[in-house]
């Protein structure tokens, strides 16, 4: 399967320059590119490529601003790729929608992966990014989610999800096949409210299921 992405930065040179670096890539194409908020939100929602590769600093209309937009109208996931490694970029980011957040000073092989986790629905987010993340987010976000709602089976995958394991590695531990964790999964982030799985794993954490850590 092929994986489109559009690109969004307000640098000609940068978007070049991911563009070449992406398309080396049999299984990922570059559909668009924007160079600011605005333009991507229209490229997204009329485009409708896999991945929106979204930079943080733009005229006009933010990144930030941008993928709230993108995640409210229904759109594609979204990469927040940036040069500041901040804690307030990387929870708007991840209130707004975002599947997941990487740093500019990365490697191409980094960036293509992460291309890739974020197509497949994974959460890009590191156990120590995932606690930064949890000490910021505040508790009324979680007002109206019960874990009740969730059997034990889904609570189970929850939790693994929570620490990071992809579908293959859930289907392994709980012995499933992953077409069964995938439904598994599907259900958790609906009972929970979460968009995706970032979001699904910041939950979890919020709700105690899982404790930075522990």
């Amino acid at each position: 399967m092929t994986v489109s992405v559009l690109l969004a930065d307000d640098h000609q040179l940068v978007r070049t320059g991911f563009r070449v670096i992406l398309e080396m890539e049999d299984d990922i194409t570059v559909v668009g590119e924007a160079a600011d908020g605005a333009q991507a939100v229209d490229l997204a929602l009329r485009l409708r490529p896999d991945v929106v590769l979204m930079d943080v600093e733009m005229p006009g209309v933010d990144g930030l601003e941008a993928t709230r937009r993108i995640a409210a109208g229904g759109g594609p996931s979204v990469l927040i790729l940036t040069t500041f490694d901040r804690d307030d970029y990387l929870f708007a980011a991840l209130r707004a929608g975002a599947s997941g957040f990487l740093l500019k000073n990365g490697t191409p092989e980094a960036l293509t992966e992460a291309v890739r986790v974020v197509a497949a629905g994974e959460a890009l987010l590191a156990p120590a990014v995932t606690r930064r993340v949890i000490s910021t987010f505040t508790t009324p976000a979680t007002a109206g989610v019960r874990l009740d709602q969730l059997t034990p089976r889904e609570h189970e995958v929850l939790v693994l999800l929570a620490g990071g394991a992809t579908n293959a590695e859930i289907a392994t531990t709980l012995h499933l096949g992953e077409t069964t964790v995938k439904t598994h999964v599907s259900r958790v982030l609906m009972k929970i409210g979460a968009r995706d799985r970032t979001q699904a794993v910041v939950l979890a954490y919020e709700l105690g299921v899982v404790r930075p850590g522990g």
